[in-house]
């Protein structure tokens, strides 16, 4: 009996990791799924247990469901009430898999109570297994929290038997649950810990599956060590040969590759993946990522070549929770394209949607069937069929509804505005667009958990919503109610681009500053497609309303136009024409109004591609914008915290870096630059080697700093990944930098008033960029952040660095005022006086 349940304990972790693997890629669950021990290869005795697990191993979940039933029958009239709990274990697996909730819960609660009138009662290795199986499906339905608490009884468990894999794996799950739960930065805490313990273990599957997990988990959360985890666990399985493990792994690798835009890489690893696949689903999966990778890259001729193949392979599928998910993205990735007829022919699609309907509803698995109404609908709305769009949106929208999933009426609630919008029935389209926003703000945070193998990506079905209702209010001349609707909206729209970018709900202050600042004035200029609109808002008086006819194309031509003749090399005329122009669209309307008379600082909560434009070099002709106002940028005022500067109280950490240092060039004038800071203010000063990303946590640790001037090089991206500051001991990602300025016990009291970061640079040719610096600004805590929007000469950085902070020493001062008196300085005093050299100084957030 002793070696009989020794045999099923493996079969049991097999095929929970079965289940990971399989599960991982296309799952809708808004958490990475469980990890699981696996099995060390112990051949099966010939029984129900082993046929439902060869079943299961290759995608027959139904007919698994039934050789699994009749096991658990099997050992009921045995009396052999362990094995009996086990399989009805198993076949809660497989029921989940088939979304069968009900009966899944029903199976794991009748293995619970049959394996407590056991006798023995079921060793504790049993007891973690099967708790492991009731925590996967809590998580599955949506009960995160239930499943933290059971799998935390599931590590007991494994640590009473011994089991530290066991143990791990249930940690493993726990951190990610919690991500779930929107618990990034404990969830991250937590897997780094046991990414430690897990360097020091022998090779196993339970390695490779641990490691692979991580490597997931990590990626989720932005963190770029995911690659090198993956990458770890890829040649621990080679190492040993565990080939079942090959294709999933590679698969993850080749995806993390494409978010990492590197497409041959990716292409490379989906190729491997498919020859590794050791079952049918495994195969599909690594099919359908490069088919996906083909058309994101523009290489139709080779997507075109691939769909009949998949076509087929999604026919030959039993019903189950992947194969649904993968007709429903296979539809998705042919839907974004321009002409999905090139690709598969509509018919052909709209059948498969059909059939993939038809199936949802055999296996009950209801946010499926919406998925794939909503990509049948598009497909329809695509050929100008609307009526019959709008009848399978409506349905889509209706199922979402019921089981109130908020990312599936995000999507169908847009797509019957985008219908209702399409009829000219204006009101009932802000209805519909109303109801996706409302579901895209409860979103927030976990918008980086909803599956992004739905094509729920920021880009594509999150920014274009905003901004179409934002259009639609400001059709014809908008009311005041309609005009506050449209602030609010690109307000939600900024604080949605920051959450995407940090992959976390991070924003959740909520003051209006300008009542604060009576002398502030807020322009939120947008882009539209067939014009630049502009919403003027100053405190206690009505909204003003400005809008230039220009196409989108022509406005972003101008922009980039003023972006090359910025440069000093280039024609002064040009760059001239250029500001002129764009201070005709943004500031010469609300000023011929009378609109600027008693203001003092103009704040602007800038869009798209506006955010590179240095607002204060805008020309009227005569004079500068930073000569006639102080110049603020703001991700949008419900973000800043209300709190004036204490000039008298000033205390500073002054860090730099002026010598070359992993590969960046020496910044000769930085040593300079800190040290005259240092002597204009109170200041802990960190040089060179000194400078430390440990130092300046401690610094901010135990000092009471108000300001941290941080001089070195670092960079600002629309990528996570790629937004980083430079320290002597390397770099420093934003995520982390952020939590160091914010290492005072979360204390909102002592945030830090300012963060200069004087040598920074924003990503050549990114067009979004500047988020980087606004997510770094607002998630820092710091009220306010002073950075640069492309490399300044150093020596002329130092010159206005060193004035501001002479500014900033001057009574009832504010910082955009402090600013704008040193870029006039430079502009009216020394040879930098070309706006290239102070105009890329920008202040982002609290201004006074």
């Amino acid at each position: 009996m002793a070696f009989g349940m020794k045999q099923t304990r493996w079969l049991y972790v097999s095929l929970s990791i079965l289940s990971l693997c399989l599960a991982f890629t296309f799952t809708p669950v808004k958490a990475s799924p469980p990890v699981t021990t696996p099995v060390l290869s112990a051949s099966q005795p010939s029984n129900g247990l082993e046929q439902g697990r060869n079943l299961y191993q290759s995608g027959r979940f139904a007919e698994a469901v039934t050789a699994w039933q009749s096991a658990a029958q099997q050992y009921q009239n045995q009396g052999d009430r362990i094995n009996e709990a086990l399989s009805l274990s198993y076949l809660s697996l497989a029921q989940q898999e088939l979304n069968q909730w009900e009966p899944a819960q029903q199976s794991i609660e009748q293995s619970i109570k049959t394996l407590q009138t056991a006798k023995p009662s079921g060793d504790a290795i049993i007891w973690a297994q099967i708790l492991n199986t009731q925590a996967n499906l809590q998580l599955r339905t949506g009960k995160a929290e239930t499943a933290i608490a059971t799998w935390q009884q599931a590590q007991k468990y494994y640590e009473q038997a011994g089991d530290n894999t066991g143990s791990l794996g249930s940690q493993i799950n726990q951190a990610q649950a919690l991500q779930s739960l929107g618990f990034y930065r404990r969830s991250r805490q937590q897997l780094e810990q046991l990414t430690q313990k897990m360097a020091a273990m022998p090779d196993s599957e339970v390695k490779v599956s641990g490691l692979r997990s991580l490597g997931l988990a990590l990626h989720a959360i932005g963190d770029g060590k995911s690659q090198q985890v993956l990458k770890q666990s890829l040649a621990t399985a080679n190492t040993i040969q565990a080939k079942a493990q090959l294709s999933s792994i590679l698969s993850s690798l080749g995806k993390n590759a494409s978010d990492l835009q590197n497409p041959e890489v990716a292409l490379n690893y989906f190729e491997d993946a498919e020859k590794a696949a050791t079952n049918p689903n495994e195969l599909l999966q690594a099919c359908l990522a490069r088919f996906k990778l083909l058309v994101d890259y523009d290489k139709l001729e080779y997507a075109i070549a691939l769909a009949p193949q998949l076509q087929q392979q999604l026919g030959e599928l039993q019903p189950s929770h992947n194969s649904l998910y993968a007709a429903i993205n296979f539809a998705a990735t042919i839907n974004k394209l321009a002409k999905p007829n090139q690709v598969l022919p509509s018919k052909d699609l709209a059948q498969l949607m059909a059939a993939t309907v038809k199936s949802a509803q055999q296996i009950q698995d209801a946010p499926a069937e919406a998925h794939a109404l909503y990509q049948w609908a598009q497909l329809y709305s695509r050929n100008s069929q609307f009526r019959e769009a709008k009848e399978l949106a409506d349905k889509s929208l209706n199922i979402a509804r019921q089981i109130q999933a908020d990312d599936i009426i995000a999507q169908s609630a847009w797509q019957v505005g985008k219908l209702y919008k399409q009829q000219g029935n204006k009101t009932q389209a802000i209805s519909a667009y109303t109801e996706a926003v409302k579901a895209l703000k409860s979103l927030r945070g976990d918008l980086v958990a909803v599956n992004p193998d739905v094509q729920f990506s920021f880009k594509e079905s999150v920014e274009p919503v905003y901004r179409e209702m934002v259009g639609l209010l400001l059709d014809e001349q908008p009311s005041q109610t309609e005009l506050m609707q449209a602030r609010e909206l690109i307000e939600s729209l900024q604080v949605a681009e920051l959450d995407n970018f940090f992959r976390e709900a991070c924003l959740d202050k909520a003051q209006q500053i300008d009542k604060v600042d009576t002398t502030a004035t807020v322009i939120y200029p947008i882009i539209l497609p067939d014009r630049l609109a502009t919403i003027i808002s100053q405190s206690g008086k009505p909204l003003r309303y400005y809008v230039t006819r220009k196409s989108q194309a022509e406005i972003e031509q101008t922009l980039g136009n003023l972006l090359v003749a910025i440069n000093p090399v280039s024609d002064s005329k040009d760059r001239e024409k250029f500001t002129q122009q764009i201070y005709d669209w943004l500031i010469r309307p609300a000023e011929e109004d009378g609109a600027f008379k008693d203001t003092k600082t103009l704040v602007f909560v800038l869009d798209g591609k506006l955010r590179n434009i240095p607002m204060a070099a805008l020309y009227d002709g005569k004079q500068y914008l930073i000569e006639k106002y102080a110049v603020a940028l703001s991700p949008g005022l419900q973000l800043m915290a209300a709190h004036s500067f204490q000039q008298n109280k000033i205390n500073a950490i002054v860090a730099g870096i002026s010598e070359s240092r992993s590969g960046f060039a020496a910044l000769p004038a930085v040593e300079s630059e800190v040290k005259k800071i240092s002597q204009s203010v109170p200041s802990n000063l960190l040089l060179n080697q000194q400078f430390t990303s440990k130092a300046l946590g401690d610094r901010v640790k135990s000092g009471n700093a108000d300001i941290v001037h941080l001089a070195t090089h670092g960079q600002f991206s629309s990528r996570l990944e790629d937004t980083y500051l430079l320290t002597w001991d390397g770099q420093v990602n934003v995520k982390e930098l952020s939590e160091l300025l914010k290492n005072r016990s979360g204390d909102s009291s002592k945030a830090i008033e300012l963060l200069v970061l004087s040598a920074c640079d924003t990503a050549t040719g990114d067009d979004r960029a500047v988020l980087g610096l606004a997510g770094l600004a607002v998630k820092s805590g710091a009220r306010s952040t002073i950075a640069t929007l492309w490399p300044v000469k150093d020596k002329a950085a130092e010159i206005l660095m060193t004035l501001f902070y002479e500014q900033l020493r001057q009574p009832k001062i504010t910082k955009a005022e402090a600013l704008r008196q040193a870029q006039i300085n430079l502009i009216r005093q020394t040879d930098f006086r070309d706006p290239f050299f102070w105009s890329a100084f920008v202040l982002v957030g609290n201004w006074i």
